[in-house]
Order: structure tokens, then C-alpha cells, then sequence
């Protein structure tokens, strides 16, 4: 019987524990669990003196090339002693294994371990200090570009649009918002003629569930996935956003976000033209996530409704209200 094609398959642990094992020559016996499936599968390798993280790429994800980008991006971070979870060569030197899926070529990634906690509700002692990592990591990728996505008004939200209307027709209400707050940050955006020192190397996804903090309040960044090229404001902007809705109690939110941007104004400027972009920047990554759950439908997403479209952008429009309210009152 002909086995029939696949659109994308979960690897075995332990065969993917024994494959690490032989091409990094561990000679320690490791456990390889399974610990999440997503737009990339994640997988533990660990035993009770040493645990790494290895990423297994989905097929037509990454290119290698793209790929071997984040990586050179994480070992200059690593130079200016950052702590970043890094990519660990095999005994040949090589950062990046190759295996072939039943749905085709799959690319794997050993990283260290980030060790700490992952705390969604933060004190401000922490929201202090992320926004200090965080304008660390941008003071060294400013003005630096990095061979992937150029993260513009167009791949941020006209791109996501479209993803979107393969499921969602322009004339349900929520698409039809979606499309008309695009111009207005779009509109914003160019207006706002940011420098090139404001500009540069992004992570575009750090927030609580991508670091690790230990009880000193040290941060470990780790998922450089979606890094690319972009204005350093949507970095600030996203991590606002999160918190915004970790956050219901919005007093206790401003106390944090003043700790988060004071902990980044300790190491970096923040010009005013930045700060009144952090509405549009959260929005805007909030809508190119959208997108990224429609271009992941096929294999992971089982969430993409219309009750779930309009929860999201619900949460969009509550955010950006928040901020013109809020802007009025001054």
C-alpha cells in the first residue's frame, strides 16, 4: 500500500534523542521528551545534570539560510555577553542538522537551556529589567541589518490581510476594521521618519513566554524565530501590548510599563516620536500574528474561526482605544 503524502508529522523522542545523542556526541544518557508542537516542534533533552532545547524547524518554514541568519545573530549577541539561549555546534562544528520527514526536509537546532522562570504576572523589579535586556540587545543590533524579513508596513499588516481573507471575507466587520487601522498605522509610520539609529535587528516576539528569569531578576531572551529587520519601537511595542492584557488591572499596568520603559531608558533613548508609536506597534505585530495563524492553519492552528477573529481583533481595537482615550485625557 502506498503510503500517503503528509502536510506535517510529529518526530519521535526517542528516536529524535538517540539521533542528538550520536551527532553531538553526548556521553551522558539523555531523556528526549516532547514538550511543544507549534510553528516549530520543541523537544527537551535533559537528564539530572545538564537539559538543552532542540527546535525542530516544520517543513517550508525556514530556508537553511534564514535559519544560519538567526544563529550568527545569536552568536553576536552572545560576544557582547548577553544571555540568550545560543546554538550548540555538533562534533563537526555544525549549528544546523538535516532530516528528512515524511513531508520532506525538516532543519534541527540544538540550543542551551534558559535557566529560570517563566512568570506571566511580573513585579516591577522585573518589568525593569527586561526593558534593560531588551535595550541592550538593541543597542548592539541598531542599525544592523540581518539577511531576512524586512519588517514593514506592508509584510506587518497588508500581507496578514491577505493571509486572512483566504478565510475571512473583506465585509465581515472585523476585516473590515483590520484593513482600515492598517492605513491609519501605516500612515503613522511614515510620518513619524524615524533615524537610523532607531532601526535595526528585532526579535519581534519577546515577552513573558520567550525568557526566563531566576531570583535575581537576571533575564535569558531565547526564540530569535521571527527575528528580523524593522524599527526597534516594535519591540517595545509588543512587549506593552502583552502585559497590557496580562494586566486587566490598567493602574497596575501603568506602573509596570513605566518600570519596563525605565528600565530600557537606563540603557537606551527613548524619543518621543518612539513612545507615541507604541500603540501602533503593539497593533501592528498583533496583526501580522494573525497572519501567521492563517499561514500555519494547515498544521497547527485549530483556533482560526470568526468567533476567534474577533476576539483577537477585539483585543486590538480594546488596545489601541485604550491609548486614544488615554491620549485624549492629556
Amino acid at each position: 500500500m502506498k503510503t500517503f503524502p503528509t502536510i506535517a508529522s510529529i518526530l519521535s523522542q526517542t528516536e529524535l534523542g538517540k539521533f542528538i545523542t550520536d551527532k553531538y556526541q553526548l556521553k551522558a544518557h539523555f531523556d528526549c521528551k516532547l514538550f511543544r508542537t507549534g510553528v516549530n516542534h520543541t523537544y527537551f533533552m535533559s537528564n539530572q545534570n545538564t537539559k538543552y532545547v532542540v527546535r525542530v524547524y516544520c517543513h517550508n518554514w525556514r530556508t537553511k539560510f534564514e535559519i544560519q541568519e538567526e544563529l550568527e545573530l545569536l552568536n553576536l549577541l552572545k560576544q557582547h555577553n548577553l544571555s540568550i539561549s545560543i546554538p550548540i555546534p555538533d562534533e563537526n562544528g555544525n549549528l544546523i542538522q538535516e532530516i528528512n520527514a515524511p513531508e520532506g526536509l525538516r532543519y534541527i537546532v540544538l540550543f542551551t537551556f534558559a535557566k529560570g522562570e517563566k512568570i506571566r504576572f511580573m513585579t516591577n523589579e522585573t518589568c525593569f529589567a527586561i526593558g534593560s535586556m531588551m535595550a541592550k540587545i538593541h543597542n548592539i543590533t541598531a542599525t544592523k541589518k540581518i539577511n531576512r524579513v524586512n519588517y514593514n508596513s506592508d509584510v506587518l499588516m497588508n500581507k496578514a490581510y491577505d493571509y486572512l481573507n483566504d478565510f475571512f471575507p473583506d465585509n465581515l466587520s472585523e476585516m473590515i476594521y483590520l484593513k482600515q487601522i492598517s492605513s491609519k498605522i501605516s500612515r503613522s509610520f511614515e510620518e513619524s521618519n524615524l533615524s537610523a539609529n532607531q532601526k535595526g535587528i528585532v526579535h519581534l516576539d519577546i515577552w513573558y513566554d520567550n525568557l526566563s528569569v531566576n531570583k535575581e531578576n537576571d533575564i535569558t531572551i531565547f526564540d530569535f524565530d521571527n527575528c528580523g529587520n524593522g524599527s526597534l519601537i516594535l519591540d517595545v511595542g509588543y512587549f506593552c501590548k502583552q502585559l497590557f492584557f496580562i494586566e486587566t488591572d490598567k493602574n497596575i499596568y501603568e506602573i509596570k510599563v513605566d518600570s519596563f520603559l525605565n528600565g530600557y531608558k537606563s540603557e537606551r533613548e527613548l524619543s518621543e516620536k518612539e513612545l507615541k508609536l507604541i500603540p501602533e506597534a503593539g497593533a501592528s505585530i498583533f496583526i501580522f500574528y494573525l497572519g501567521v495563524q492563517a499561514q500555519r492553519f494547515d498544521w497547527s492552528n485549530i483556533f482560526l474561526t470568526e468567533n476567534y477573529l474577533k476576539m483577537f481583533v477585539g483585543r486590538i481595537k480594546n488596545w489601541l482605544d485604550y491609548y486614544e482615550e488615554k491620549n485624549n485625557c492629556y
